[in-house]
């Protein structure tokens, strides 16, 4: 399943759905990238989680998920990449 969403977004990304204007086309590009890195964040957080559970290390479980869920945040709620983008850009002075 994972595999299938990766060469899905990854056809996706390849398939060309505006002219050229010269410059970078990035429409679509942090929706590509929830869709990329979000399944392999949940993968890696439930065998990370599992690890501590069984090794009973309930300390380091919880600030685990406390930091899997701050992660999780830029993942799925909408528009945050877009937000942060703008913002970080803004910072620097760039339009």
């Amino acid at each position: 399943m994972v595999l299938r969403v990766i060469v899905e977004s990854a056809l996706e990304l390849v398939t060309p759905t505006a002219p050229a204007t010269g410059g970078v086309n990035t429409a679509g590009l942090a929706d590509f990238l929830r869709k990329f890195f979000a399944p392999l964040f949940l993968v890696v957080v439930s065998v990370v989680a599992i690890f501590f559970l069984f090794t009973r290390e309930i300390t380091r479980f919880v600030q685990f998920i406390i930091l899997a869920i701050a992660i999780g945040v830029i993942f799925y709620v909408p528009n945050i990449i877009e937000v942060t983008a703008r913002a970080i850009a803004g910072a620097l002075g760039i339009k």
